[in-house]
C-alpha cells in the first residue's frame, strides 16, 4: 500500500510539473559556432534582449570549436527534450546539421538560421542574414571609385575563407568583383575570372596569422599588388603586417567586410579604406521575435522581398567617402559596432 501511495504521489507530482512548466515562458534556443568570437557574443547580447522584452526564455549553446558540428547537434536534442518553440543556429556545419534541424522541425520547432544559410537554405524555416554579395559590392564601388582612373590598372589580391566555397565567403567575393567593374564568370564559384587584374585568391580561415601568410603569398607572384580585399577584418589586419613588412603599406588600398570594432579602429587609424558592417545582434533579435509570433499564431517569418532570405543590412564604414557610395564614418561606426 505504501508503495502505492508512493507511486500515486510521483504521479501527482509529475502532473503538477507538467503544469507548472506548460505555464512557463516559450522556449528559444540560441546556437553559436562558439561563445568567443566577438560576432557571436554580440549576437547572444542580442538575443538576451529581445528574449527579455518578449518574455521568452533564452536557452543558449555553441559549439567547442569553430566546426563543432556534434555539440550543435547535442544542443538541438537538449532544445526538443526541453520542448523549445524555437532554435536559432549559426550552422558549423551547414550540411551535416540538417537531419538534426529536421528532427527539430518535425517536433514543431520553428528554425530560424542566422548568418550563415544552411544547405540546402530551405532546411530552416528562415534564415536571417547580411546580404554578402551586396556587403562585397559596397566595397568594390568605393574602392572604384576611389582609385578613379588608377582602377583600370589596379593588381588585385582577393584573401577569401577557405577552399569551400561556402556561400558567405563566395557571396562577398563575387560582390566586391562585381563592384569593382569586373565581369563575373560563375556568380556563384570564386576563381574563374579572367580579368588580368586579378593577381590571384589565396585563402586565410579567417583569421590575422592567415591573412599575413595569403598576402606574403600572392606578393610573391606579384610585388606591385595595388588592392587588396579581403574575406573579414582580423585577415586584413594580417594582409596589413605582411605589407607593412616590405614597405608597402602607405600604397595598398585594403578593403574588407565585418564591422567589428578592432576593424573599425583599423579604419580610423588607416589600415583599412573601406568595410562593411553587419548587424549580428539585429539579426539575433529579430530571430526571437519571429518566434514570438509564431508562437502567438502569427506565422513564419518571410524573406525580403528578392531574395530567398531576410535580410538584416549591411553599411559601407570609411573616413573617404567615394561620390556616389553612401557611407558612414568611423566615428559613427563605433557606436554600431561589436566585439
Amino acid at each position: 500500500m505504501r508503495q502505492s501511495l508512493g507511486l500515486f504521489a510521483a504521479f501527482v507530482l509529475a502532473l503538477g510539473a507538467s503544469g507548472a512548466s506548460a505555464a512557463d515562458k516559450p522556449i528559444v534556443g540560441l546556437i553559436t559556432k562558439t561563445n568567443t568570437n566577438p560576432f557571436f557574443v554580440k549576437m547572444k547580447a542580442g538575443a538576451e534582449e529581445a528574449a527579455k522584452a518578449n518574455d521568452i526564455e533564452l536557452r543558449s549553446f555553441a559549439g567547442k570549436v569553430d566546426g563543432d558540428n556534434e555539440g550543435q547537434v547535442a544542443a538541438i536534442e537538449n532544445l526538443i527534450v526541453a520542448g523549445a518553440k524555437g532554435i536559432l543556429i549559426t550552422p558549423n556545419d551547414s550540411r551535416a546539421i540538417v537531419p538534426a534541424i529536421d528532427k527539430a522541425r518535425k517536433a514543431g520547432i520553428l528554425v530560424i538560421a542566422l548568418d550563415t544559410p544552411l544547405d540546402p537554405p530551405n532546411a530552416a524555416d528562415a534564415t536571417f542574414a547580411t546580404d554578402n554579395f551586396a556587403a562585397g559590392e559596397l566595397i568594390g564601388q568605393w574602392a572604384a571609385k576611389t582609385l578613379g582612373p588608377k582602377a583600370a590598372s589596379a593588381k588585385i589580391a582577393l584573401l577569401d575563407l577557405s577552399v569551400n566555397q561556402v556561400s558567405v565567403d563566395v557571396g562577398r567575393d563575387q560582390g566586391f568583383l562585381k563592384g569593382f567593374g569586373i565581369d563575373l564568370g560563375d556568380p556563384a564559384k570564386i576563381g574563374d575570372e579572367k580579368d588580368a587584374r586579378i593577381v590571384g585568391h589565396d585563402v586565410t580561415a579567417g583569421s590575422e596569422e592567415g591573412g599575413r601568410k595569403a598576402m606574403e603569398n600572392l606578393l610573391q607572384k606579384d610585388p606591385g599588388i595595388s588592392l587588396v580585399y579581403t574575406i573579414n577584418e582580423p585577415a586584413a589586419a594580417g594582409a596589413y603586417e605582411a605589407l607593412r613588412s616590405v614597405g608597402r603599406d602607405k600604397d595598398v588600398m585594403i578593403v574588407s567586410v565585418d564591422g567589428g570594432c578592432p576593424g573599425v579602429r583599423n579604419i580610423k587609424d588607416g589600415v583599412i579604406g573601406a568595410t562593411s558592417m553587419q548587424f549580428p545582434l539585429l539579426m539575433a533579435a529579430k530571430g526571437v521575435e519571429a518566434v514570438k509570433t509564431f508562437v502567438g499564431g502569427g506565422g513564419k517569418p518571410k524573406p525580403t522581398p528578392g531574395l530567398d532570405f531576410f535580410n538584416t543590412g549591411v553599411e559601407l564604414v570609411t573616413d573617404k567617402p567615394a561620390a556616389g557610395v553612401t557611407s558612414i564614418d568611423s566615428a559613427a561606426a563605433l557606436k554600431k559596432c561589436w566585439g
